[in-house]
């Protein structure tokens, strides 16, 4: 078998159910396997995640025949805290410099890890841009000013959680590509053909502009530096 870069694997836990979905770059579905719980269970069941991917981890591999390495969990849970701060920066009336703007993005990203220790960073947003007196929602190009703002989001969860997680899927030699918040999906679906998966898939490409990228180490692609910010986690 082989490593194969032509779809991605998500695995949805929430109090209801446990989803594993394969889509493919093209938006297909190639397998799901859905189990409902009998009572809801708001807390992670880790031992019936266990069983949930065994059962279903070798069957992907032997229809796909090729190896899972890293996989995108999406959590339905209120266990999500989120963090907002903003950065302000004179500018001398300037125009913006994009590398100076990463710079700052990722120093917000160290602070908050450093001041929210025990937790871990699953998404950061940029929420708004001022520049001198004009707000944006979105990075103008070739903006000039004499200030700027960055009001940042950051939605992280418990590291505690994360290792546990990582620890049954290291049993299978898969890696935590994201940790995903389920709500934060849901603010995009708008077709109702859509579902979580796709939307998550889309997301991961750039769906929205104004989210700052973690990208795992072990799976960095250079190609998202065309789109938007990316940071190591």
């Amino acid at each position: 078998m082989d490593d194969n870069l032509d779809f991605k694997s998500y695995l949805l836990i929430s109090p209801k159910k446990l989803i594993i979905s394969v889509i493919t770059n093209s938006q297909n579905e190639i397998y799901k396997k859905e189990l409902i719980f009998k009572k809801n269970c708001y807390n992670i069941d880790f031992i019936q995640l266990d069983e949930f991917l065994h059962q279903n981890i070798f069957r992907i591999e032997k229809k796909s025949k090729n190896f899972i390495r890293s996989i995108s969990i999406i959590l339905d849970f209120d266990i999500f805290l989120p963090v907002e701060i903003s950065i302000k920066r004179n500018n001398y009336g300037k125009k913006i410099d994009i590398d100076n703007l990463k710079h700052i993005l990722y120093e917000a990203k160290e602070d908050c890890k450093k001041t929210l220790q025990g937790n871990r960073i699953s998404h950061m947003l940029i929420d708004r841009y001022k520049f001198d007196d004009n707000s944006y929602s979105y990075l103008p190009e070739g903006v000039e000013c004499n200030n700027y703002s960055v009001d940042i989001k950051f939605i992280c969860i418990s590291e505690n959680l994360y290792q546990n997680l990582e620890n049954i899927l290291k049993k299978y030699q898969i890696s935590i590509k994201e940790l995903i918040s389920a709500k934060y999906i849901e603010n995009f679906l708008r077709d109702p053909s859509e579902n979580v998966f796709s939307m998550a898939s889309k997301l991961a490409n750039g769906h929205n502009p104004n989210e700052v990228k973690l990208i795992n180490k072990s799976i960095k692609n250079e190609g998202f530096f065309e789109k938007f910010f990316n940071f190591f986690r």
